[in-house]
């Protein structure tokens, strides 16, 4: 080594020690960096304050009182007078509450098993089939005409199933008389054992775009060469469906799944719209229950309790929900 570099070598070695191991002028900033010259890591913290305020007055603040509502007897008037666990207690003996839970079952069915399966195919077939074949304004067009009950006002598209299902002159039992077929013509939404059925089949027509829209998103990152290279090997279209389709977007498959089921839990436009939860209980649903004993009873600590009941539901179906992704997630990258 020359003299020059023994004296270089050196130098930068006493600076490096006088200045306790500073960064060069280039060095990429640390944790400790802040992005903002001059500005310290406790300022970031006020962009949260809105975030947070807005969160504690419309969340927080309000699950807070309504979880205070279920051990008082409150009609809306008078102060709440406490009665402890007597909402709870007379909770777990109503019946009407274990129907309408029962009803959230068939929901379950109609707006997400249903949905989702039917939702994974035609994406499938919207993306691999008429896509390649006919272009893709085609599986555009069929996707948002698939998706536009989905922005349709609930009102409004309980207003147009109402017509079709009216029992005198409703479209529906119109064609089946036309058709032959006037014996099966049926007042639908006002039967006890079609009412159900009836919301269930809407409730799928309602819903099936959701997984549509989401599943053909996720197949655009999927490389079209796995498709081609499956087809060139023999594979037929429910082979690529199985082999690719469903591995690529296993984590949208989670997420619709999971939404889906919030929303089913907590359905309460259609079956205000279609059927107030008729006939009977026949149609009933936990948010509706919680909805007739707020306003239509007056029985507020009671309704806050379904409410509080349905809140903790939902919030054990989706930590559920979460650890089962997770637990998948771990179980392939072990692999």
């Amino acid at each position: 080594m020359s003299a020059l570099d023994t004296r270089a070598a050196t130098t930068i070695e006493a600076t490096d020690a006088a200045g306790g191991g500073r960064r060069s002028r280039r060095s990429p900033a640390g944790p400790e960096d802040g992005l903002i010259p001059g500005a310290r890591r406790s300022t970031y913290w006020l962009y949260l304050v809105p975030g947070l305020a807005l969160l504690a007055v419309i969340v927080v603040v309000p699950l807070v009182w309504n979880v205070y509502l279920t051990f008082t007897e409150y009609r809306g008037i008078r102060p709440p007078e406490w009665i402890g666990l007597e909402n709870w207690v007379e909770l777990m003996g109503d019946r009407v509450f274990w129907t309408s839970f029962g009803n959230s079952i068939a929901m379950i069915l109609a707006m997400v098993i249903v949905p989702t399966l039917l939702g994974l195919l035609l994406a499938a077939m919207l993306f691999d089939l008429i896509g390649r074949k006919f272009g893709g304004k085609l599986a555009s067009f069929l996707r948002a005409t698939y998706y536009l009950p989905q922005i349709l006002p609930a009102v409004i598209a309980a207003i147009v199933i109402g017509w079709i299902l009216r029992p005198q002159n409703g479209a529906l039992n119109q064609v089946l008389e036309a058709i032959g077929l006037g014996d099966l013509a049926h007042n639908w939404l006002g039967s006890p054992d079609t009412a159900l059925p009836s919301l269930m089949v809407i409730m799928v027509w309602v819903q099936l775009g959701y997984p549509i829209v989401i599943f053909m998103a996720a197949l655009q990152r999927v490389d079209p060469e796995l498709y081609e290279a499956a087809e060139l090997d023999g594979a037929n279209w429910f082979q690529r469906f199985r082999a690719i389709t469903l591995g690529m977007i296993r984590p949208e498959i989670f997420v619709v799944t999971l939404t889906c089921t919030i929303a089913a839990l907590k359905v309460f436009g259609p079956v205000y719209a279609l059927t107030g939860g008729g006939p009977g209980t026949s149609t009933i649903v936990p948010a509706y229950y919680a909805y007739s004993e707020f306003f239509q009873s007056q029985q507020v600590g009671y309704g806050a309790t379904i409410a509080t009941a349905l809140t903790v539901v939902i919030a054990a179906v989706s930590v559920l929900f979460i650890l089962a992704q997770h637990r998948m997630e771990k179980k392939e990258a072990e692999r």
